[in-house]
């Protein structure tokens, strides 16, 4: 009698599980497209990601851009953007300086993005 069960809870799921399949997408359906996410953004969500880490953090060095997935250009506006920064928390306080980074992380990557990718390869 248990095995009987067993095997009426088994086919019900088989059944269950064919029925669906009247819903599912036809081949002919198109996927959606996946999202991409501008130089720009990208940049911004960068610098933005990295500079509130090592800001929160107190440490004064900044690492390894490469580690970071940082070109060298984008670590020039994250090292020039901690300074900022940190000398924004020195006269108006911690929220400050983060304000600050959300800020000139926006403005420096639309600068250095403004027509695509930066002259000399996406690694300046």
């Amino acid at each position: 009698m248990r095995h009987r069960k067993q095997l009426c809870a088994l086919a019900l799921t088989a059944l269950l599980t064919t029925a669906g399949c009247e819903n599912e997408p036809s081949a002919e359906t198109p996927a959606p497209s996946p999202a991409t996410t501008s130089p720009e953004d990208l940049c911004t969500a960068l610098i933005t990601k990295w500079a509130r880490q090592i800001y929160d953090s107190g440490k004064e060095t900044y690492g390894d851009y490469q580690s970071m997935g940082l070109s060298n250009g984008q670590y020039m506006i994250l090292r020039d953007t901690l300074d900022r920064a940190r000398a924004e928390r020195k006269r108006q306080g911690a929220d400050a300086g983060r304000k600050l980074i959300t800020r000139q992380a926006h403005e420096r990557c639309a600068e250095r993005y403004r027509h695509g990718q930066p002259s000399g390869g996406p690694w300046v």
